[in-house]
């Protein structure tokens, strides 16, 4: 009988806690007999078939490594793998070289290790017949399906702490300090850095706030003796009426649209509306680097485990989930092109109110309940 098979690719963004994952999926593999390959850079891997076989030593000490061994890719797409021709570019489907090469390998599963964008490439490949196993993982924690993602809490302590030293400076100068953090379209990051952070002014995409209220939030704490503030924003957060900040268009990517630059033009309305000085800190990429935090490590660690585990059980085209404190699995088709953004219900936005966190909307009286 020949040795089971199985593939492994990260893709989306990365984040702390999938080397983790790799760990997890490698050593479990290995203790069942399964071998492990690997795909380079996400999906760009397997359309140009660059990959290796994963071993026991291969993965010993990458469990507190940030990013990940075998590279990612948030452009990859086989459905529409961009090329060059003749000075221009455009888009191919080579999703059936893939399922070719998937075969060829004799693989018993390919394991998809992301966010939204590779799980429905996950879960457009099982619908060709392809054994899938996904993994959730997102710094913005906006997948449906699971109580969390590996790489959000990693990402909430870079911006938690960037919020408390924030704080000292602010106070020192009596300033205003915006603090820009990642989600896309969820608010999710924003909303519990700035809880764990003090923050007095939080903004989410989910509330669409007013430039006014935030002032006059403001312009209250500076009249009882609270001469700074701190302001933790959405990259996604827009105000009533308006749109998102884009920062750039990128074409050829799977998605076009890079958030980014709100902070800015917040800034320069309370500026003038508040003759606070203020100053604004993008956090970028600092959010998706560095070490995975312990509870990190023990999620992706988990979810690698599960995931061989679904393997071993057949039971494929499902995502691991978090419900709890048990790991289970859900159809992959379930998470497929959808979001999970802060509900207004959110107990999150309730404990915010109640220590006085404002969400510069008309909303905050009743969403007091």
């Amino acid at each position: 009988m020949n040795k089971r098979t199985i593939g492994i690719l990260t893709g989306g963004g990365d984040c702390p806690g999938l080397n983790a994952v790799i760990r997890g999926v490698t050593k479990t593999a290995d203790k069942f007999g399964i071998s492990v390959l690997g795909f380079h850079d996400g999906f760009l891997g397997m359309i140009e078939k660059r990959f290796d076989m994963l071993s026991f030593e291969r993965v010993s000490g990458i469990l507190t490594q940030g990013g990940t061994i075998l590279g990612s890719s948030n452009t990859a797409s086989p459905f529409e793998h961009v090329i060059a021709e003749g000075g221009q570019t455009r888009k191919i489907d080579v999703s059936q070289q893939c399922m070719e090469l998937y075969r060829d390998l004799g693989l018993d599963a390919l394991i998809c290790v992301g966010g939204d964008g590779t799980l429905t490439i996950g879960g457009r490949f099982a619908e060709m017949g392809a054994n899938i196993v996904g993994v959730p993982k997102t710094i913005d924690k906006d997948l449906m399906e699971t109580d969390t993602t590996f790489g959000f809490d990693s990402a909430m302590v870079t911006a938690t702490e960037a919020i408390d030293k924030l704080h000292t400076t602010a106070a020192a100068h009596h300033r205003v300090i915006l603090v820009e953090v990642m989600g896309r379209n969820a608010g999710w990051l924003a909303l519990e850095s700035g809880i764990a952070g003090g923050g007095d002014v939080i903004l989410i995409p989910e509330i669409p706030y007013d430039i006014e209220l935030i002032a006059a939030s403001i312009r209250r704490r500076s009249r009882f003796g609270r001469k700074f503030s701190i302001v933790v924003v959405s990259e996604g957060a827009m105000p009533i009426g308006g749109t998102q900040v884009v920062a750039k268009i990128l074409a050829d990517r799977p998605d076009p649209v890079r958030l980014g630059g709100i902070s800015h033009v917040i800034a320069d309305q309370l500026e003038k509306m508040t003759d606070l000085e203020c100053r604004v800190t993008v956090l970028g990429h600092l959010q998706r680097g560095g070490t995975p935090s312990p509870i990190d490590r023990l999620l992706a660690t988990r979810f690698g485990v599960k995931a061989v585990e679904l393997v071993i059980t057949r039971n494929f085209n499902q995502m691991v989930a978090l419900h709890g404190i048990e790991m289970q699995s859900v159809p992959i088709q379930n998470v497929m092109g959808k979001q999970k953004k802060v509900p207004l219900d959110s107990p999150l936005i309730q404990v915010a109110l109640s220590v006085g966190t404002t969400f510069g909307a008309p909303l905050d009286m009743s969403l007091r309940g």
